[in-house]
């Protein structure tokens, strides 16, 4: 049975069902659910979602954003419930419907070929899956002086959070509400969300993380460093400091998503040189 999204409820619900299924094969990771709908997690007429529940539980899950790109999230026990939500994106979309999914879904995959959907793009911008285990981390390394990793304080820090990301990533929709809205809710715990604060007080660099307790799995989303600051190694050492929460909070995992292609190269560098290494990437599909 299909319901349409009502609000921060459904939210929750989308991230256990997320949750519940998750492997490293999934492209939505806990923290993609929650930095993607938890600053804004009422129905959006240009975003319509919706879920799906078979004997008591979610299923599967669809959002479209208009005019016709998709994502979905499905129990890879129940592939069939895939149709259903290609039919009621195709029946809302009001352009040429697409669909991202990692090539490792290949219970998605088999559903989408089946329907006539064929990869697109493959010579464009696609993002990789990369992990990487948190045993034998290598130390957080010294910055330079006056430059200090540390955790979000709360209210105190809201504005200087809020403006790092707008620099690294201008223009941004986020503002000083949106950040609440998103840091009230679950799971964002300022345990994992580590700036790197300049000697004039200034967040410079950000590593924002979430981590899954159940899977005992971390996600970096997203990360960013000033223009200006960058080469310093800023971005490694807050990197590194979250890996080590979340080693400590007991995680087992560690993944990030950046791009894969020639395009915008530097991020998978970046990880890789934190020990990441790719383990599947973005294919999206459209029907001819």
């Amino acid at each position: 049975m299909r319901r349409d999204w009502q609000g921060p409820a459904d939210l929750r619900e989308l991230q256990l069902f997320g949750q519940r299924i998750w492997s490293p094969a999934s492209r939505l990771h806990l923290g993609d659910l929650a930095w993607g709908y938890g600053m804004a997690p009422g129905p959006r007429p240009e975003a319509p979602m919706a879920l799906w529940e078979s004997g008591g539980e979610t299923v599967a899950w669809g959002g479209l954003h208009l005019p016709g790109e998709l994502s979905l999230l499905v129990d890879p026990a129940r592939p069939e419930f895939t149709a259903e939500v290609l039919d009621w994106a195709g029946s809302l979309a009001t352009g040429p419907l697409t669909v991202t999914v990692l090539d490792a879904e290949r219970h998605l995959i088999d559903v989408l070929t089946g329907r006539g959907f064929v990869p697109a793009d493959l010579d464009g911008p696609f993002f990789l899956a990369l992990s990487r285990s948190l045993a034998d981390l290598p130390p957080v390394p010294a910055l330079p002086d006056g430059f200090v990793v540390r955790p979000v304080r709360g209210e105190r820090d809201v504005d200087r959070r809020v403006a790092v990301h707008a620099e690294v990533w201008a223009p941004s929709a986020l503002t000083a509400d949106r950040w609440r809205t998103l840091t009230a809710g679950w799971p964002y715990s300022a345990e994992f969300d580590l700036v790197v604060e300049a000697p004039d007080g200034r967040f410079v660099a950000y590593c924002m993380g979430w981590y899954d307790a159940v899977n005992r799995s971390g996600e970096f989303e997203p990360v960013g460093t000033v223009p200006g600051y960058r080469r310093r190694g800023l971005s490694r050492a807050v990197g590194l400091a979250v890996l080590h929460a979340f080693r400590a909070a007991g995680g087992e995992t560690a993944l990030v998503y950046p791009r894969g292609d020639d395009g915008y190269p530097v991020p998978r560098r970046v990880y890789g040189d934190l020990g990441f290494t790719p383990h599947a990437r973005t294919v999206r599909y459209r029907r001819p």
